[in-house]
């Protein structure tokens, strides 16, 4: 199939044949760029559409409140499956075809979930729904392969900001949409627009068939392999971590503190203030073109104080001193956005990084990379429940705060190791 949007060159082997197992490779306009970010801005809205209402969909099913939460739990577990057993299968499958099975399975799932008439059948469509939505991670290399070197980093930096506008508008739309709709009806809206964007896919997406070479058991065995070897790897997702820990801890924990005294938020006003703070967005295409001109170390280390610093002032806007409501409000929304500047940066920055490494294991590299940074959002979700009835907002700050210290001490101890880029 030649595709509309991209030019493919044929190349030929020695026999004259033409080698189809090659990668293709090709400049990406403009056009690529958004169908690329709208594309992950889409499956991202999925992945993260159900965290937001817990409380609304865990009852509808019957869950006890206090398994309510495996209602997102199972999407995002079968995510990181999809990372580690699906995602890898793009160094080795023609990426077209891996995408759209992918794709397909998804808006499949998606339905179901809209449909489930019980917490077993949804839990298990969430499972589905989520290894599928690991789909992402095959479309951001892919669009990194498809694209010289030197423009790499925009060109990740810009599909990024689609990838962070579904993660950072999720909450927000989510909550609007289930208003509207209710649960169920926000769901189906989201099956159908995942259908809409396989169609679209389905015309427009290029082919690229890698190297042939390994197995799929060897391709798995190798990602130990490429974690151990890649201090580079190593070193981005370990700050891709800590930053995705202390975004985790902040986000999901703001809403509880906006809902109670003295703010009284309902949820339309949680909503609005979640999308405020989305607006560090911006900051990805930014981010790769530091990237590109060889500033991602300084880069890095400015972020990391940066996030710092807007803990400091989320911690500030509780304090006795604050004596306004609006000025308290105001402190956290700038807060918000200074911390979300700092997680799409490092994020951005990270992933260029990584797919500057090894272009025949981009897809596993992709993976291991997500994979642990999303490990690191966890671990902050999972702390928040404890530090928050233990210390409140204060304890969360400090908490995300030693997060980023963490961030910012490997941003600064390697600012002057020029082989990093």
């Amino acid at each position: 199939m030649q595709s509309p949007i991209f030019t493919m060159p044929h190349t030929k082997c020695a026999t004259g044949e033409h080698d189809d197992l090659r990668q293709i490779a090709a400049i990406p306009t403009p056009v690529n760029t958004r169908l690329f970010g709208g594309a992950v801005c889409v499956l991202m809205l999925s992945l993260f559409a159900s965290q937001p209402l817990v409380g609304v969909i865990g009852p509808a099913l019957g869950l006890q409140a206090q398994l309510s939460g495996f209602v997102p739990l199972a999407t995002l577990l079968g995510y990181g499956i999809g990372l580690v057993l699906i995602v890898p299968l793009s160094d080795m499958m023609e990426n077209r075809r891996l995408a759209l099975t992918m794709l397909a399975a998804a808006a499949l799932a998606q339905f179901a979930c809209a449909f489930a008439p019980n917490a077993v059948l949804y839990l298990i469509a969430a499972l589905v729904l989520g290894a599928a939505l690991s789909c992402i991670q095959v479309l951001v290399p892919l669009a990194a392969a498809l694209t010289p070197e030197a423009e790499r980093g925009r060109v990740v930096g810009d599909v990024m900001s689609g990838m962070m506008i579904g993660l950072l508008l999720s909450r927000p739309l989510a909550g609007f949409a289930a208003a509207a709709l209710g649960w169920r009806g926000m769901l189906l809206t989201l099956a159908l627009l995942l259908a809409v964007l396989f169609v679209v896919l389905w015309f427009t997406l290029p082919w690229r068939r890698p190297a042939p070479g390994l197995s799929y058991a060897k391709l798995l065995s190798t990602l130990w392999s490429l974690l151990r070897e890649e201090r580079v790897l190593r070193l981005r997702a370990a700050s891709a971590f800590l930053m995705f820990a202390a975004f985790n801890a902040f986000w999901t924990t703001v809403a509880l503190l906006l809902a109670h005294p003295p703010f009284h938020f309902g949820e339309h006003g949680i909503a609005l203030f979640a999308l405020a703070g989305a607006s560090g967005i911006v900051v990805a295409p930014l981010a790769g073109r530091w990237g590109d001109r060889g500033y991602t170390r300084p880069a890095l280390a400015a972020i990391h104080a940066l996030a710092l610093v807007a803990l400091l002032v989320a911690g500030l806007a509780t304090m006795p001193a604050v004596h306004t409501i609006g000025l308290a409000v105001a402190l956290l929304v700038l807060a918000a956005m200074l911390l979300d500047v700092g997680t799409v940066a490092d994020q951005t920055l990270g992933r260029r990084a990584v797919n500057l490494l090894r272009p025949e294991a981009r897809g596993r590299l992709n993976g291991l990379f997500t994979g642990v940074f999303f490990a690191g959002g966890s671990l902050g979700a999972a702390l928040t429940g404890f530090v928050w009835t233990r210390g409140g907002w204060s304890a969360i700050c400090i908490l995300a705060g030693v997060f980023v210290c963490g961030a910012l001490a490997i941003s600064l101890s390697t600012l002057r190791d020029r082989s990093l880029g």
